[in-house]
């Protein structure tokens, strides 16, 4: 198992950027395969972005391709997911996300919320 913690959220304005966290605990970091998801108020929850567990590939929801950029270091257990040219649409709670040798994301934070907003 592993447990999850998100940081980094805030308010900020367009054109701005954000740097989330995402700790994990447990053991053998490098075998989940890591994720960000978002909801937007009255959305349902969207994948953003993953990251293998190598870190050798990362996948981007087409909307955020070039403006986001994830990444992990697997020997602090943390992924990030670094935000920039923030637009209003990427307003949502954050989630972050495990997936155990690609079994399907069943590890899920708190989330953190994003407001980007003038």
């Amino acid at each position: 198992q592993v447990q999850l913690v998100e940081s980094g959220g805030g308010l900020v304005q367009p054109g701005e950027s954000l740097r989330l966290s995402c700790a994990a605990s447990g053991r053998s970091f490098s075998n989940y395969r890591m994720g960000w998801f978002r909801q937007a108020p009255g959305k349902e929850r969207e994948f953003v972005a993953s990251i293998s567990g190598s870190g050798g590939d990362t996948s981007y929801v087409d909307s955020v391709k070039g403006r986001f950029t994830l990444s992990r270091d697997n020997a602090k257990n943390t992924v990030c997911l670094q935000m920039d040219s923030l637009k209003p649409e990427d307003t949502a709670v954050y989630y972050c996300a495990a997936s155990f040798l690609n079994h399907g994301y069943k590890y899920w934070g708190q989330g953190t919320q994003v407001t980007v907003s003038s």
